[in-house]
């Protein structure tokens, strides 16, 4: 097991949920968090501990992201009118990677941040590495030539553990993808429930 799938399973375990829904996860067989006292029965949630749970649950499930790139998001998020939580969540799906994952291209949003850092997709015919960019309604994501056969990516396509949610139009011939809208909290099909409005008031203490 590599230190990349502990961590995970770690970050299941010590949030007590399946954030991201796979069959593997240790949750499946023990719900208890990591460590030597993990059995034990853990005290009720402050309004803070709630608020970092909900943190760390949504920063989490977006794979590698960094505390500075979330913030960063959340930031944005609080400068446009409407919503902060909604606009923080569709900040977040509009990143590459995140696209790439929910095309179905890869397993894991972590394979999706390797997929693209390692340069398999194209963003309008322009190869792209960088997993936090920031994609428009209508970019055309098109994974490259060589990374079409690889083991990876047609596992993914077959796999049936998850769809491809109603916002994402997705090519699987033509291995290409797009955002057709940005998508509020309930279109996004998160395995667990995610509560940016406890994220909202976590940053905003």
């Amino acid at each position: 097991m590599t230190k990349r799938i502990r961590a995970k399973h770690k970050i299941d375990r010590r949030l007590g949920e399946n954030i991201w829904g796979r069959p593997k996860s240790p949750l499946n067989r023990r719900e208890s968090r990591p460590g030597q006292h993990g059995e034990r029965r853990s005290g009720k949630l402050s309004d803070f501990g709630q608020q970092l749970k909900a943190k760390q649950k949504l920063k989490g499930y977006y794979g590698s992201i960094s505390e500075r790139q979330f913030r960063a998001a959340y930031d944005e998020a609080s400068r446009l009118k409407g919503s902060t939580s909604e606009l923080l969540i569709g900040l977040l799906e509009r990143r590459l990677d995140a696209l790439v994952y929910r095309a179905k291209f890869v397993p894991t949003v972590f394979a999706a941040r390797q997929f693209v850092s390692h340069g398999h997709v194209t963003v309008n015919g322009k190869r792209v590495t960088i997993p936090s960019y920031r994609l428009r309604i209508g970019d055309v994501v098109e994974v490259k030539e060589k990374a079409k056969q690889l083991a990876l990516v047609l596992e993914a396509i077959k796999s049936a553990e998850r769809d491809v949610p109603d916002y994402v139009n997705a090519d699987h011939n033509k291995m290409t993808a797009s955002l057709t809208r940005i998508p509020a909290l309930s279109d996004v099909p998160y395995p667990v429930q995610m509560e940016p409005n406890l994220v909202v008031e976590f940053y905003s203490r």
